[in-house]
């Protein structure tokens, strides 16, 4: 096994941590749960025995899920982006964290069960609204605002004029 990354993600969570970490796994690729960190005693607020943390990968990105406890939610001023190269691709990641209870947002943008915020977005999106000619990204961002999940078509058709 590699050093442990300098740098590592921590994710609070109320209680699901480890659940949380086996969906992604499941989910994703080069994804995994490496370890799950249990408490050696009793504790204010929590028992002997109960998942603490969880050290896990989303896409090769180290992660801590901390069980910490409802002191402390989610907002969409942080979110895990995952970038997609296919319509199937983008479908596969939305659909598993929307039908996993989850929630749609728009422009890309979902949430899954946990409260994490997700933007699945296809490489075909940054390119459209990077795009040196501003009638151009003008167009896919236009069509983007419009979307839940990005379709891929419409984004070329946008593209296209």
């Amino acid at each position: 096994m590699s050093a442990p990354a300098k740098n590592t993600i921590c994710i609070w969570y109320d209680t699901g941590a480890e659940e949380a970490a086996r969906f992604y796994a499941a989910t994703f690729p080069d994804s995994e749960v490496l370890a799950v960190h249990r408490a050696p005693s009793d504790y204010p607020g929590g028992v002997k025995g109960q998942v603490l943390t969880v050290e896990f990968t989303v896409c090769g990105v180290r992660c801590l899920g901390l069980n910490g406890g409802p002191a402390f939610t989610h907002s969409e001023a942080f979110s895990m982006q995952i970038a997609t190269d296919t319509q199937e691709e983008t479908d596969r990641y939305w659909n598993a964290i929307v039908g996993n209870g989850g929630a749609e947002s728009q422009c890309g943008w979902c949430k899954d069960r946990w409260g994490i915020n997700w933007q699945i977005t296809p490489s075909i999106l940054s390119r459209a609204v990077s795009h040196p000619d501003p009638t151009v990204s003008q167009r896919a961002f236009a069509a983007m605002m419009t979307m839940r999940k990005i379709d891929i078509a419409a984004i070329e058709a946008a593209m296209a004029g």
